[in-house]
């Protein structure tokens, strides 16, 4: 990954908060013919011997993803992308000065590498599905558990899938969000990204999450950095 020095994120609790926040990784093999799967991912932050976290998901027995996987080095990169959003250079204080600004792409993500080994234990599979949806559900109304289901229904399903394990053995973090320009005009980016979220309407979110991008640009200004 192309990693200018003003975008690394070295902080582990910060890359561990995006891989909380945003859990559908894309869950990247190589080989001949590279594959590439959107898959739901839960993470243990203390497990792993390098200190980095393990990483635990299923996918369907019929997905031929977990072969490669077994039938192979086992190497893989899974990508967790959070908010990302179009930066117009109408935004830039900088702009009314020189006008020698363009547009670009904001946009935090997480790069995962390890080793993975294939899981049919039925036991460590409806624990993976016990604790994936009990942090998705938390907070809901009336949050479900698998254990609602019945248990020959759920038996049945734990046939159909295969588990997953990644120790994390490397974990690059990459947060695009407007260190590259100067203070007033990352604060015009944060003012023009609260705009078109609001322009979106209370009901429907802005399509590139506008709003939470405008929140990762605020934290990060550094009033140091000349614009250019």
């Amino acid at each position: 990954m192309y990693l200018p020095t003003a975008f690394a994120e070295d902080r582990l609790e910060v890359k561990h908060g995006l891989i909380r926040a945003y859990p559908l990784g894309m869950l990247i093999i190589p080989g001949a013919a590279p594959t590439a799967d959107l898959v739901p991912f839960a993470l243990y932050p203390d497990e792993g011997e390098v200190g980095l976290g393990v990483l635990r998901a299923h996918v369907a027995r019929a997905n031929p993803a977990w072969r490669a996987l077994a039938g192979g080095s086992g190497e893989c990169l899974v990508v967790f992308q959070g908010p990302e959003a179009y930066i117009s250079p109408g935004w830039y204080a900088s702009k009314a000065i020189s006008h020698k600004v363009v547009p670009t792409w904001n946009y935090a993500m997480v790069q995962a590498r390890g080793v993975a080994r294939v899981v049919e234990d039925a036991a460590w599979l409806r624990r993976q599905l016990g604790d994936l949806t009990a942090v998705q559900e938390n907070g809901l109304p009336e949050p479900w558990a698998v254990s609602d289901a019945p248990p020959d229904f759920v038996n049945g399903l734990l046939k159909a899938i295969i588990g997953i394990e990644i120790p994390i053995a490397s974990l690059v973090g990459k947060w695009k969000v407007s260190q590259n320009r100067g203070s007033a005009d990352a604060e015009g980016v944060v003012a023009g990204l609260k705009a078109r979220a609001a322009a979106a309407g209370s009901e429907t979110p802005a399509p590139d999450g506008a709003a939470a991008m405008a929140a990762l640009v605020a934290q990060r200004i550094a009033p140091d950095v000349k614009p250019g």
